[in-house]
């Protein structure tokens, strides 16, 4: 693994500095925009006031979405392992013993 290097990200006109590999600089940075971007859209709605408590709606926010985005991932999985199954069966069923298989 990589030594860790400190990248600068500015969120709500705030400067951080956070220490990371250089393999996931681009990650963090993109995840310092997305955070920036979901608190400055609380903070400019008008009805949270304070740092600590938009960065806690923008958190719960993003937890939600999360969360509603794994829902959806295991529903498919799901539909995909059920579709797999039912071509398996089919398959298995049409190469019985005895069944004479064309190709």
């Amino acid at each position: 693994m990589s030594e860790a290097t400190r990248v600068n990200i500015r969120i709500l006109e705030r400067d951080y500095q956070v220490s990371c590999s250089p393999e996931e600089r681009s990650a963090l940075l993109d995840s310092a925009e997305l955070l920036n971007s979901k608190m400055r859209e609380i903070r400019d709605g008008g009805r949270v006031v304070g740092l600590e408590r938009i960065a806690v709606m923008a958190a719960l926010n993003m937890a939600n979405e999360l969360l509603r985005s794994r829902e959806r991932g295991e529903a498919l999985e799901t539909r995909a392992k059920a579709r797999v199954r039912a071509m398996r069966e089919r398959v298995e069923g049409a190469l019985r013993p005895g069944q004479q298989l064309e190709l």
